[in-house]
């Protein structure tokens, strides 16, 4: 594949690329446009843009209750993929589809793809399709120059990480620990080691996610990754600034990855 948006960001950028995640439609289709507006404002380099499921297993309450918003406003997967045509429409940032497999499925994986293209997406993370029954969905969206983003995660062993050169593009995303998303007050203190582990095994820009919330673990993450990615505290602050979610949005982006630091 030829270089795309996702290459551009971690090849331009002067540090780790800041990568937030946003829920589409938490609390609105139009707000969740104007947040990725913002947040591409704010530095990030890539967004993860994620479709609300039924039954998110990968996160912990703050997304859950995101998707569950989002859900009741009528967000589906096809909306989702409208909403990215949207933010492609006004912005250069790249963008992930960060979904779990069924919606996909659902669509047809041949459809999904196609659309997926149409709308600008750069890159799809589907966080419960191992790389087994991943083949389908990779041809898809090779076919698109789409890239696919393996998940990673401290439990991962040698034989599951040496599959990434078939099973990866665009960048890696590992988990800083096992569980689900959410806030934590500390990093896993062997974090730094398994990142090194893991840049020995692909020469793909590895980032780092799940429990980053503060901008000192930000920047802790910063020196030993190529990019960091920011979830449950930009989605819990979208939720507490009610009056004013996008504002929320622009201040936590601040707080945490701050412009002032140099990131993004």
């Amino acid at each position: 594949m030829k270089p795309g948006r996702i290459e551009t960001a971690f090849a331009a950028a002067r540090r780790p690329v800041f990568i937030p995640y946003v829920t589409a439609g938490d609390p609105t289709a139009d707000t969740t446009l104007a947040i990725c507006l913002v947040l591409a404002e704010e530095g990030a380099g890539v967004i993860e843009l994620g479709v609300p499921f039924s039954d998110p297993v990968a996160d912990g309450p703050v997304i859950q209750r995101a998707c569950e918003r989002a859900l009741k406003e009528g967000m589906t997967l096809s909306r989702a993929l409208d909403l990215a045509m949207r933010v492609r429409a006004e912005s250069g940032v790249a963008l992930v589809l960060f979904t779990y497999v069924n919606p996909i499925l659902r669509m047809g994986i041949e459809l999904f793809a196609l659309r997926a293209a149409a709308s600008g997406i750069d890159g799809v993370l589907a966080t419960d399709l191992p790389f087994e029954e991943s083949g389908p969905l990779r041809a898809a969206l090779d076919a698109h120059e789409i890239r696919t983003i393996t998940l990673l995660a401290p439990t991962s062993g040698a034989p599951r990480i040496a599959l990434l050169p078939k099973s990866s593009g665009g960048f890696v995303y590992y988990i800083s620990r096992t569980g689900v998303t959410g806030e934590k007050a500390a990093l896993a203190p062997g974090l730094a080691d398994e990142v090194a582990a893991l840049r020995k095994a692909t020469s793909l820009p590895v980032a780092v996610g799940f429990g980053i919330s503060t901008a000192e673990q930000y920047s802790r993450v910063a020196e030993i990754a190529d990019g960091v990615v920011v979830g449950s505290a930009i989605v819990r602050a979208i939720e507490e600034g009610k009056s004013d979610p996008v504002g929320a949005a622009r201040a936590a982006a601040r707080r945490i990855a701050g412009r002032g630091q140099g990131f993004g």
